[in-house]
């Protein structure tokens, strides 16, 4: 039977694959070969193992991990299945390749400052600054012990500002096109100049529809018809939060809801009480059904045991934040699970969006 069978050795030599990389393949249960000789512990594996084989060397080159290199050799023969599990691997290597550009220009900054001394500015529509500002405030983080979460980060992008806060419990992100002249740059603006730069564009209503914010060597100046306000960034690593927005294979949530702000604003009393670090806490909590849509949960109501309603419950006086903040009459609630995060979208602007943390019931 062995004459019929390719050894290791010729597997190796076949698919590109190093022979202790199919023994570790073999451990790990992601290809076995057709047959392991009892006394002599060879491994044999058949033509048909070939193609698999080139398959994993292949997803193993670009990074795949194990577990999903494992998902794409037992679904080969489901392009759609695959296809979507290669798309989400890109595009975590095309973030991954931007936070790497991003971290090298800090570290070349860092080892010659006086050399690599740059400005960026951009040119932006002084509401829709405003309007970013105003979606993103609430979730600044208040907390002593986290300085680096009392801000809202400024992450200058190719052809806008993106503006993102957190305080560990919910997270808030905004956006604003415009002009830039200068490379990618990020800053931490204190809340206080926050709330100054906020002040300052509504001083230019009527005057002028633009502000100019320069970003050079930690400070971060915005002018508006002749008025200023600079500061000086926060000497904090922010976290990074795209990797805390990317999903999984599947990219997309198992619900989308939409909501009149307004009625959800109104109903939204909380229903339940929890504890959370000796403290009570108020949740408020909601019930989805694909049929039914959203409805607030009683807080009479025994625990859900229909298949088919979702609850999740959140704190009510952050989702009340939310909504105001999102300022638009009809929103989109997704929604993953009973303990995954709810995100309050806008259906008119993908770039606007806060995350809120859910509170087990």
């Amino acid at each position: 039977m062995e004459s019929e069978l390719r050894s290791i050795g010729e597997l190796a030599r076949a698919s590109g694959l190093t022979v202790s990389a199919l023994r570790f393949y073999d451990r790990t249960g992601v290809l076995a070969p057709a047959l392991v000789d009892p006394v002599t512990g060879y491994r044999w594996y058949t033509d048909e193992q070939v193609i698999p084989a080139r398959l994993v060397a292949g997803l193993r080159r670009v990074g795949l991990p194990l577990t999903e290199i494992g998902v794409a050799l037992r679904h080969r023969h489901e392009p759609a299945v695959v296809g979507r599990l290669l798309d989400a691997h890109l595009r975590r290597l095309e973030d991954g390749l931007a936070d790497a550009r991003r971290e090298l220009s800090r570290v070349r900054a860092l080892l010659a400052p006086e050399e690599n001394l740059m400005t960026t500015r951009l040119f932006l529509s002084r509401a829709d600054l405003a309007a970013a500002v105003d979606a993103v405030r609430f979730a600044v983080g208040a907390d002593p012990d986290l300085p680096v979460l009392a801000g809202v980060l400024l992450d200058v992008e190719p052809d806008g500002l993106r503006l993102v806060a957190t305080d560990r419990h919910r997270l808030a992100v905004a956006r604003a096109a415009g002009r830039v002249d200068g490379p990618p740059v990020r800053a931490l603006l204190p809340v206080d100049a926050v709330d100054e730069l906020r002040t300052l564009l509504d001083t230019g209503e009527g005057a002028t529809p633009e502000v100019g914010v320069m970003l050079t060597d930690g400070r971060v100046t915005a002018s508006v018809a002749g008025r200023e306000v600079t500061a000086t960034a926060l000497p904090y690593d922010f976290p990074d939060y795209r990797r805390l927005l990317r999903r999984t294979a599947d990219d997309g949530p198992t619900r989308r809801v939409p909501v009149d702000a307004a009625a959800l604003r109104d109903d939204t009393a909380p229903t339940v009480t929890r504890e959370h670090d000796g403290v009570p806490l108020a949740v408020t909590v909601l019930g989805v059904r694909d049929a039914d849509g959203l409805r607030l949960v009683g807080a009479d109501e025994p625990a859900g045991d229909d298949p088919d309603e979702l609850r999740v419950g959140v704190n009510g006086g952050y989702l009340l934040d939310a909504l105001d903040a999102a300022g638009a009459p009809q929103l989109v609630l997704e929604l993953d699970g009973p303990i995954a995060p709810l995100a309050i979208r806008r259906p008119d602007d993908a770039d606007a969006f806060s995350i809120l943390m859910p509170i087990r019931l």
